[in-house]
């Protein structure tokens, strides 16, 4: 293995049918309002994670909460996990801001998400 360790979950992101009652939940739970938000995406910057809703799963096509492991670098990363049996989901692609990001699935079908900042 050569690329450097995860350096643990850097963002989690949750599918929600109604993005105005899951805001209004989160935002209970954390105890601040979002820091984010737009009719696409919700979100909250919590002690160094970010916490993000997204609507009906959004172009992912979402079921569940997917937790992305933040890497210094995804290609070399995406490298070893698919020689290591996983399967490409997503393959990478920039959303913004020097962030790169690109899911994965585990031989159980788990999905796992990667996240580079440039």
């Amino acid at each position: 293995m050569s690329a450097a360790p995860a350096r643990g979950i850097k963002t989690m992101l949750h599918p929600v049918s109604d993005l105005a009652k899951a805001k209004a939940v989160y935002s209970a739970l954390f105890g601040v309002p979002p820091q984010i938000e737009s009719p696409y995406y919700v979100g909250f910057d919590l002690e160094h994670q970010h916490i993000g809703l997204v609507p009906d799963g959004g172009p992912q096509g979402m079921t569940a909460p997917v937790a992305y492991w933040q890497v210094a670098d995804i290609e070399a990363r995406l490298d070893e996990l698919t020689a290591a049996g996983a399967t490409v989901r997503e393959p990478i692609r920039s959303v913004g801001e020097g962030r790169r990001v690109a899911t994965v699935t585990d031989p159980d079908g788990n999905v796992l998400g990667l996240l580079e900042d440039r």
